[in-house]
C-alpha cells in the first residue's frame, strides 16, 4: 500500500515515523521516502486496515502533528495526488513568504535592540519581542514534543539553547541564534524543494492525457480511462501516452526518457512503441496493447517509487547514528555545564553554560539524514534517465562492490537475431527437405533458433501435420511429422539417441535432423556479436573487474571464438540452464564475502541464475514483466556497455555520500571542540549546522547529473 505524506518536510521525523510503523504487529514491511513523501507498506494476512490506518496516523501526528496521511491507489487518485502537489506547492509559496516576512521583521527588532542606546528594560522588551516573533512555534513545539516523552529533537535543541542564553544573560544572541536558525531552515527547505523537483522533472515520463478515437471524433481522456484494443491519435510533439502497436503512419520516436538513447528511432506500421516515448515528426494512430496501470511507463515509476523499499546499508546506519548520536551529545553538553565549574578554578557556570549551549546548538545530525538518502534517490534517477533502472539504493551501493561478472552469451553480449547461414544435406536428402522438417519441428518453440529457422522457410506450417511434440530443454524436439520420427536438435540429444552425426569443426549454432533414425543432415545458425559488447568488456575492466566470464548453452566451438574476440576471461559452453546456476555457485564460493558476483541475462529463460547472483541484472527489459520481476537491476535497452555505466554511476554516489558523511562530521567535531574552550559562539554554531546541512543537500544535487 502507498500513502502521500502531504507536509512532510523533516527527514529526521520521516526516520522515527518509519521505526515505529515498522513496530507494529500488523506491518511486514514499511519504508519512508522522505525525498518524494511517501509511505510505502506491506500488511500481514488478516488485518483490519481502518484500525491500522488509525494507527499509523497516530503515530505520523505523534511526531508531525502538521502531516496529513493520504492514499494512493488508483491512477485516477494519482492525478488528483499531482493536482493537489501543485496546491501544496503554492502552500509552500505562502509559507516561504511569511516566514521571510517574520526573519525581517524579527531581524529589524534584533537590530534596534543592537544599536539602539535606550533603558536596558527596553531592549530587553524588544529583543524578547523578536525573540517570540521568529521562535516562538519552535518553543511551543519542543513543548507539545517533551509532553509525548520526545525530548532530543532539533526544536528541543534549539529551545533550550535561546531559553538558556536569555536566562545567563545573552539575549542578544538568543535572538541571534533562532534567526540564524530560522534563515537556514529557509534555505534548507529551498535546497531540499530543488532537490526533490530535480528528482521529479527527472522522472517526469508520465503522460498527462491521451487522444482517444471514437469513431470519426478524438476525444482528449486521461490515459488510465482507455482499454486494451482501443484507437488512440498521437500528435507531433506528443508523449505517447499507453503501449501499442502504430496501425497508421510512420515518424521518428524520442526515447531518451525510457531508455537513454539520444538518437531518435525510426517507427511504422506493425512496429511497437512504448508509454513515454515522444512523437518528433509525423501523426501516429495506435492500438492499445496494454492497460495504463500495466503500460512501460507505470512500471518504471513504479519501480523508482518503490527503490526506498530497498535502503543502502549507509542510510540504514543512519538512521541508527542519528538514534543515539543526538543524546550522547546531550549528555556532554550536561557534563559540560556542570562539571568544569566543579573542577576547574575560577570556572563559572554561566560561561560553561555557555559552552555547553553551542554543543547542543551543533549536534543536529540534520545533514546527514537529509543528504545521504537524498544522494541514493538522485542515483537512482540519474540512472534511470540513462535507462538503467535499479530496485533499491542497497543494489547502487552494492554495485561499488563488483568482483566477478557472468555474461549470458544470446541476448547479452549477441543480439540474439539468429540467422540461417548453411544448410548442409546428407546421403538422398534435400536442403529444401532438411528446412521444411526443421521448421515444422521447430513451429511450436519461441527460442530465437527456432525463429530463425521458420524465417527461413517462409512459408505457413500447417502444425496439424505435427504430432506427439516433445521439447527437451537443451537438448532439441522429437516429434511425429508427416507420419515420420523427427529429431532435431544438439549434438548432446544425438549423443542420448545414439545416432551418428557430423562432427565437422563449425562456426556457428548446428542444429541436427534425424528421420526414423536416419541422419539427413543439418542447419548452421549464426547470432552477431553486439556492437558495444567488445567496448563494455574493456570498461568493465578499466573500473576494476577482476573476473569477467560467459556462460552459455552453444556449442564450444562457437563460445571459444566468441570469447577470444570479446576477451572475456573464461567461458563455459554447452550449458543446460541447471549448469548455469552450478557454475555461478561455483563461482560465488571462490570470491572474496565483502565482494559481489554479478549475473547478467536475459531477464526470461535465466531467471534462476539471475536471482542467484548477488546481484541480477536483465538485459532489454523494455516492456517485459519477467525481466522486472527477475532481476535486481533492469537494462532497458540492449547496450552491454550500460552495465559499466551503472557501476561509475554507483561509486560516483558512493563518493559524494561519503563527502557528505566527511564534510558532516568533520565540521561539527571543530565545532564542538571550539565550543567547548570558548572560541565558537552559539550562532557560529548555528551557520556551522544549518551551513553544513545546505552544503550537504546541494552537494547530493551532482548525484543527478553523473557522467558516463
Amino acid at each position: 500500500m502507498k500513502y502521500i505524506l502531504k507536509g512532510l518536510g523533516c527527514a529526521n521525523c520521516a526516520g522515527k515515523m518509519e521505526e515505529k510503523i515498522n513496530r507494529l504487529d500488523e506491518i511486514k514491511t514499511a519504508s519512508i521516502n522522505f525525498t518524494t513523501k511517501t509511505l510505502m507498506f506491506e500488511v500481514n494476512e488478516n488485518v483490519n486496515e481502518n484500525e491500522l490506518i488509525s494507527k499509523i496516523d497516530e503515530i505520523v501526528k505523534s511526531i508531525e502533528p502538521d502531516v496529513k496521511l493520504q492514499e494512493v491507489n488508483s491512477k485516477k487518485e494519482k492525478s488528483k495526488e499531482e493536482n493537489e502537489e501543485d496546491d501544496d506547492d503554492d502552500d509552500d509559496e505562502d509559507e516561504g513568504k511569511i516566514a521571510l516576512a517574520k526573519i525581517a521583521i524579527s531581524g529589524i527588532l534584533c537590530l534596534l535592540g543592537i544599536f539602539l542606546n535606550i533603558n536596558e528594560k527596553f531592549k530587553f522588551v524588544i529583543f524578547l519581542i523578536s525573540y517570540i516573533i521568529i521562535g516562538y512555534d519552535i518553543v511551543f513545539k519542543a513543548i507539545k514534543n517533551m509532553f509525548k516523552g520526545k525530548v532530543f529533537d532539533e526544536t528541543f535543541l534549539m529551545s533550550i539553547a535561546t531559553i538558556g542564553a536569555m536566562l545567563i544573560g545573552e539575549f542578544k544572541e538568543a535572538v541571534a541564534v533562532m534567526l540564524f536558525y530560522k534563515i537556514g531552515e529557509f534555505f534548507q527547505d529551498k535546497a531540499v524543494d530543488h532537490s526533490r523537483k530535480s528528482i521529479a522533472e527527472l522522472m517526469d515520463i508520465r503522460p498527462d492525457y491521451a487522444n482517444l478515437k471514437i469513431k470519426d471524433k478524438i476525444e482528449k481522456v486521461s490515459p488510465d480511462e482507455v482499454n486494451i484494443g482501443d484507437i488512440i491519435v498521437v500528435k507531433t510533439g506528443e508523449k505517447i501516452p499507453l503501449d501499442g502497436v502504430i496501425i497508421e503512419g510512420s515518424s521518428f520516436v524520442d526515447t531518451v526518457a525510457l531508455t537513454g538513447e539520444s538518437v531518435p528511432r525510426e517507427v511504422k506500421v506493425n512496429d511497437e512503441v512504448l508509454s513515454g516515448m515522444i512523437n518528433t515528426r509525423s501523426l501516429l494512430t495506435i492500438q492499445v496493447t496494454k492497460a495504463f496501470e500495466n503500460s512501460t511507463v507505470s512500471k518504471i515509476l513504479e519501480l523508482v517509487e518503490n527503490t526506498s523499499n530497498r535502503k543502502a546499508k549507509t542510510e540504514k546506519f543512519i538512521t541508527k547514528f542519528a538514534k543515539i548520536y543526538t543524546p550522547i551529545v546531550v549528555a556532554l553538553a550536561v557534563l559540560i555545564a556542570i562539571l568544569p565549574p566543579l573542577i576547574v578554578p575560577n570556572a563559572t557556570f554561566s560561561e560553561w553554560i555557555y559552552r555547553a549551549l553551542v554543543c547542543l546548538v551543533i549536534s543536529c545530525p540534520c545533514a546527514l539524514v537529509i543528504s545521504i538518502p537524498l544522494s541514493y534517490f538522485g542515483g537512482i534517477g540519474c540512472a534511470s534517465k540513462k535507462g538503467i533502472l535499479l530496485k533499491g539504493s542497497n543494489y547502487l551501493e552494492a554495485l561499488n562492490n563488483v568482483d566477478t561478472i557472468v555474461f549470458d552469451k544470446t541476448g547479452t553480449l549477441t543480439k540474439g537475431v539468429f540467422k540461417v547461414t548453411e544448410i548442409v544435406p546428407i546421403l538422398n536428402h534435400t536442403k529444401e527437405e532438411i528446412l521444411e522438417y526443421c521448421a515444422y519441428a521447430e513451429s511450436f518453440s519461441n527460442h530465437p533458433i527456432a525463429t530463425s529457422i521458420l524465417n527461413e522457410y517462409n512459408k505457413m506450417v500447417d502444425k496439424e501435420k505435427v504430432k506427439d511434440y516433445e521439447e527437451i530443454s537443451g537438448y532439441g524436439i522429437k516429434a511425429n511429422i508427416f507420419g515420420k520420427e523427427v529429431l532435431v536438435g544438439s549434438h548432446k540429444l544425438f549423443n542420448d539417441e545414439k545416432i551418428e552425426y557430423s562432427k565437422k569443426k563449425i562456426n556457428g549454432t548446428t542444429v541436427h535432423l534425424a528421420i526414423n533414425k536416419e541422419y539427413c543432415g543439418y542447419i548452421v545458425i549464426s547470432d552477431i556479436i553486439k556492437e558495444d559488447s567488445k567496448d563494455a568488456i574493456r570498461k568493465l575492466k578499466e573500473l576494476g573487474i577482476r573476473k569477467t566470464v560467459m556462460l552459455t548453452g552453444d556449442n564450444k566451438t562457437v563460445a571459444e571464438e566468441i570469447a577470444k574476440e570479446l576477451k572475456v576471461d573464461d567461458y563455459k559452453a554447452e550449458l543446460l540452464p541447471v549448469q548455469k546456476v552450478e557454475e555461478v555457485e561455483k563461482l560465488l564460493q571462490d570470491k572474496k564475502s565483502n565482494q559481489n558476483l554479478v549475473f547478467v541475462g536475459d531477464g526470461i529463460n535465466d531467471a534462476p541464475v539471475i536471482t542467484r547472483a548477488d546481484i541480477g541484472i536483465s538485459m532489454g527489459g523494455i516492456g517485459s514483466d519477467s525481466a522486472i520481476e527477475a532481476s535486481d537491476v533492469v537494462i532497458m535497452t540492449d547496450e552491454t556497455s550500460k552495465i559499466a555505466t551503472a557501476i561509475k554511476i554507483a561509486k560516483k554516489t558512493r563518493k559524494i555520500v561519503v563527502s557528505n558523511i566527511t564534510l558532516a562530521m568533520l565540521i561539527k567535531i571543530i565545532a564542538i571542540s571550539l565550543g567547548i574552550v570558548g572560541i565558537t559562539s552559539i550562532w557560529q554554531a548555528v551557520i556551522a549546522d544549518v551551513g553544513v546541512t545546505i552544503v550537504a543537500v546541494i552537494n547530493s544535487l551532482r548525484c543527478l547529473n553523473i557522467k558516463d
